[in-house]
């Protein structure tokens, strides 16, 4: 079973979304002891600059999506903030 998960992204550099979006497409896990995925990831328009969907079987695979996002050090310069949402019941599936 899988929850999912929404990150948004707010950018301090405007011009650098679809540099992001390529960064995060189909990044997933390697380690086999985890099991997350990168679903979806578009620049949106309002109060936030991009939104990444993701799904996980455990908080700490969720932690490490957003802790990528927010030390990898190609895209985290242009990154100004994020907030994060979770699906509070594993329903979702692949």
């Amino acid at each position: 079973m899988y929850y999912r998960g929404y990150i948004l992204i707010r950018l301090k550099t405007i011009g650098t979304e679809w540099k992001v979006v390529e960064k995060l497409t189909n990044l997933k896990s390697t380690d086999d002891s985890e099991d997350w995925e990168i679903t979806y990831v578009t620049p949106i328009i309002g109060g936030w600059d991009i939104v990444v969907e993701c799904f996980f079987t455990k908080l700490q695979e969720l932690d490490k999506i957003v802790t990528f996002i927010r030390v990898d050090e190609v895209i985290s310069p242009w990154i100004e903030e994020t907030t994060t949402l979770v699906s509070s019941k594993p329903d979702y599936s692949e």
